[in-house]
């Protein structure tokens, strides 16, 4: 899946998740002070997005997670491991 595809994919789970949310997504963009995600709103994303793409991300990996290009690489990264074991 390419980077725009995903941009819009987590636009639409942050849309489900939060009333506010910016109209674009920036690789650079803050994913808790640029997005206003609190800890329970970042889980809820993180559940959101491992329900819609099948996939599971480590607390380990979300850990080093500070912008939404470092959410999309890893996301991409994830999908791409699955394409490649199935």
């Amino acid at each position: 899946m390419d980077r725009e595809s995903l941009r819009q994919t987590l636009l639409e789970r942050l849309r489900l998740e939060k009333e506010e949310v910016p109209a674009a997504l920036p690789d650079d963009l803050n994913l808790r002070e640029g997005l206003g995600l609190d800890s329970i709103d970042f889980v809820s994303l993180v559940i959101s997005l491992q329900e819609h793409f099948a996939i599971e991300l480590k607390t380990e990996e979300l850990e080093k997670l500070v912008n939404v290009g470092d959410l999309i690489n890893l996301v991409q990264s994830k999908l791409a491991a699955s394409r490649k074991a199935a």
